[in-house]
């Protein structure tokens, strides 16, 4: 992973990602609204790993996701995807210390976290997820695979897409779209500056809009 353009990422507006990325591959990179920082922690940006939950009534612990917090390249995201009852907590403080530990950017969940409070005095740790749950996985779900592509938040996340979230969404960016989209999302950044600063400037709304024909 070029680490340029991972800095990069860490500085652009999401929305202006968000936007970069339907030049750059003709289709939608943004998650669903439900996905959001339960942690209120930094801005996350990393290479995505991934993880699949299915239902089970038998009570196993979630293997698949342990080892990948162990095993992953510091930085990751951990990305889990989920069939069946999204309401249960797939994410809780233990997996939090676990990828603190690891120096991982964070996690991101088609299903529920918990452990809120000790994640947020502990380690700060960036965990994207669609509902807040005290529910335990175990007896409800387990792991079933690692490092295939899965779906979350809306989105198909392949192993190796870069995440980048804050507290306007999550974005995934396809590794071979990256410095395009980078490129994009700079140029959108500092159109939309001028743009302001023009708008201000001239007390006109209209005109500020109507020299860069955007809305």
């Amino acid at each position: 992973m070029d680490k340029a353009v991972l800095d990069g990422f860490r500085t652009v507006a999401i929305a202006s990602i968000a936007d970069a990325l339907d030049k750059a591959t003709g289709r939608r990179g943004y998650m669903a609204e439900a996905m959001k920082n339960r942690i209120n922690a930094r801005r996350m940006v990393g290479p995505a790993v991934t993880v699949l939950h299915a239902p089970t009534r038998e009570f196993l612990p979630p293997q698949a996701a342990l080892e990948a917090i162990d095993d992953s390249p510091a930085g990751s995201v951990i990305c889990i995807g989920m069939h069946g009852d999204i309401d249960v907590a797939v994410w809780g403080g233990l997996m939090s210390a676990g990828a603190f530990a690891r120096k991982h950017a964070g996690a991101v969940l088609d299903a529920g976290v918990r452990d809120l409070a000790e994640i947020r005095r502990d380690y700060d740790l960036p965990v994207f997820a669609r509902c807040v749950s005290p529910g335990t996985s175990l007896g409800r779900t387990r792991t079933i695979a690692a490092a295939i592509p899965v779906m979350v938040g809306g989105l198909v996340v392949t192993p190796g897409d870069i995440i980048v979230g804050d507290e306007d969404g999550v974005c995934v960016i396809p590794p071979d779209a990256a410095a395009e989209v980078l490129r994009l999302a700079q140029e959108i950044d500092a159109r939309e500056a001028e743009q302001a600063k023009l708008i201000v400037a001239s007390g006109s709304l209209r005109e500020g809009l109507a020299k860069y024909g955007r809305i």
